[in-house]
């Protein structure tokens, strides 16, 4: 039997040591999809708990049919979307073009410097329901009707969601490059 089958089977069996390595082996790249939607850290501490919650009260329903870890990321993204649903977080945000403009456009698009750290802060300073499209859309593969069935939108509203999101995040990774840029220019 395979290594992830034992530990399974042993937190099924209520086993703390086989439930605190899954939640060890498993925690760090389940927070990170956690800090992909929410505000803060620690909105992503609680999905993280939540999920983890639901993670062991479903292992029974576990089929070891494909990832396991696959199978933990869609219950992660899916406390994600509750808590988003609860939080009724589908409030109008302001239109894209009264957003403030960037302090630097870029100028060629050169976004040498730019780590992943820094691109998720950027993801995570969107507006809620514009982050939300966009991780659904760009990470995590859903398509537009199967997102507006998620959080209850329009496929319209998220085609355009995903569009706002999309220039928010070019203004802001232009604006970022060029301060990076200042900077490293002294």
């Amino acid at each position: 039997m395979s290594e992830i089958k034992e530990i399974i089977k042993g937190c099924l069996a209520g086993n703390r040591k086989d439930q605190e390595l899954l939640y060890r082996r498993h925690s760090a790249k389940l927070y990170a999809v956690c800090l992909q939607y929410s505000g803060n850290n620690e909105e992503a501490r609680d999905i993280l708990q939540e999920g983890f919650i639901k993670i062991f009260e479903n292992l029974g329903n576990y089929k070891h049919e494909g990832s396991f870890e696959g199978w933990m990321r869609r219950i992660t993204v899916n406390t994600a979307l509750e808590k988003f649903r609860s939080r009724n977080s589908l409030y109008r945000v302001d239109d894209i073009d009264q957003m403030p403009e960037p302090d630097a456009e870029p100028d060629n698009q050169d976004y040498a410097g730019l780590e992943a750290a820094d691109l998720l802060e950027i993801i995570r300073e969107l507006p809620p329901k514009y982050r939300m499209v966009f991780n659904l859309y760009a990470i995590e593969g859903y398509s537009h009707k199967e997102i507006s069935e998620m959080i209850n939108i329009s496929e319209g509203t998220s085609k355009s969601n995903l569009s706002r999101a999309r220039v928010i995040l070019q203004r802001r990774v232009g604006s970022f490059t060029g301060i990076k840029k200042r900077i490293a220019n002294g």
